[in-house]
């Protein structure tokens, strides 16, 4: 069986690969309908396929139709598509495939690494290796390493491991502890590359790229080409196979927006109020920082709401604990900021309250797309106080779409 070992969070991989599968399933909108009709096109093995088929995918998404192929050539691929148009598969799928009929690397040799910009991703990658390889006759060992845990059980699990998916830094740490060597690798994905450059990255990956060989297959995936990504793309990748996917409208007709106008002390209680009143399961309250998340959660607690935070001071196995039970519907309310929230995605929520307005009417859309997913209807609500009511406005303006508004001030909060 291909393992990925989080140590203490190795239980919940699993849970994040159901996440990233039914993320993909969700996106019907972006699946290949023409020339492609099925995976069995794309020159995958009967084993693959299988699971390919067990985890209830039809037909390819459109970068999946591109990248398999060409990755499967031995080409250098350069992807620009937006989070969550199937690109994981479409990297996971051609590696474990070119796995098949490749020799065992010597023991701490990297063969393929993945490199990414956060946790939640890094675990989410390995999570989707361990799906699909799970079944395929030639035995891959796939770890996922990251910062914000201890690096000894790390370095231990590096043992034959010939798949690393790492964030830069802890993939630096590892190496400077001579834990691993990248001599060897063979094949390098940078995944939300921008992502990398603009959370500073950027001298960690040039320190990286200094330690693998010239001579290695390079896959470059990024929402955007900017000229950071670019010059990467320039350095690193050798004429490379370019496939942009164009970014869909998000779909929010599903998507039942209402807004409360209300006083900055009226907030908290209303927001009781609509979860309690209205019987809410599986609500998802946005907040714009850490101390107004964990402020918010201590209210509620006090009153009865079971909630917690996700937020970045909050530590990895608390982070993944809370997303396994808001997920599963053991926890009523997650508050969260926009960075922390980018690895919570269920198929089903049913409601997304803003607490507080993002700064851009793009990030709004964001959130409240987090429900009204798959056909299914969802409601978003947004508290505003007087000091919002001209954002909001443009936020209205940008998306093209009035909000329904209500007044608050006859609701009785008393008791809230």
């Amino acid at each position: 069986m291909l393992v990925t070992e989080n140590f203490s969070l190795a239980a919940a991989t699993v849970a994040f690969a159901q996440v990233v599968l039914s993320l993909h399933r969700s996106l019907t909108k972006n699946r290949m309908t023409e020339t492609v009709t099925s995976f069995q096109s794309l020159g995958l093995s009967e084993p693959l396929l299988k699971t390919i088929a067990e985890q209830n995918y039809t037909q390819p998404y459109p970068i999946q139709q591109a990248a398999i192929p060409a990755i499967l050539k031995g080409n250098d691929v350069l992807g620009i598509a937006k989070t969550g148009s199937g690109k994981t598969a479409g990297f996971v799928l051609p590696i474990l495939e070119s796995f098949q009929n490749r020799a065992h690397a010597k023991n701490r040799h990297i063969t393929a690494l993945v490199l990414v910009p956060t946790r939640e991703l890094a675990m989410q990658i390995g999570a989707v290796f361990q799906t699909f390889g799970e079944k395929l006759p030639r035995k891959v060992k796939t770890l996922a390493v990251f910062g914000g845990v201890s690096i000894n059980p790390q370095m231990i699990s590096l043992q034959n491991v010939e798949i690393l998916v790492a964030t830069p830094g802890r993939l630096l740490e590892l190496i400077s502890f001579k834990a691993l060597s990248l001599s060897e690798t063979r094949i390098l994905v940078l995944d939300e590359a921008d992502k990398m450059l603009n959370m500073g990255f950027a001298d960690e990956m040039r320190d990286i790229f200094y330690l693998l060989p010239k001579n290695r297959q390079s896959i470059l995936f990024s929402a955007t080409l900017g000229d950071e990504v670019d010059q990467i793309n320039k350095n690193q990748l050798r004429n490379p196979v370019r496939i942009e996917i164009e970014e869909e409208e998000l779909d929010i007709e599903l998507i039942k927006q209402t807004g409360y106008y209300v006083d900055p002390d009226r907030k908290g209680p209303l927001l009781r109020y609509l979860i309690k009143s209205r019987e809410m399961k599986q609500v998802l309250v946005f907040v714009s920082a850490t101390r107004t998340a964990d402020n918010l959660v201590e209210k509620l607690r006090k009153n009865g709401i079971d909630a917690t935070a996700m937020h970045s001071k909050k530590s990895q196995g608390a982070r993944t604990e809370a997303l396994n039970k808001f997920k599963s519907g053991k926890l009523n309310v997650m508050v969260a900021t926009d960075l922390a929230s980018r690895g919570i995605d269920i198929q089903f929520l049913p409601f997304v309250i803003n607490f507080e307005l993002p700064r851009s009417p793009k990030d709004y859309v964001h959130r409240i797309g987090r429900t009204g997913r798959a056909e299914n209807p969802g409601e978003a609500i947004s508290l505003i106080c007087p000091e919002d009511v001209h954002h909001f406005n443009i936020i209205q303006k940008k998306m093209g779409k009035r909000v329904e508004m209500m007044e608050s001030y006859d609701i009785e909060l008393r008791g809230f």
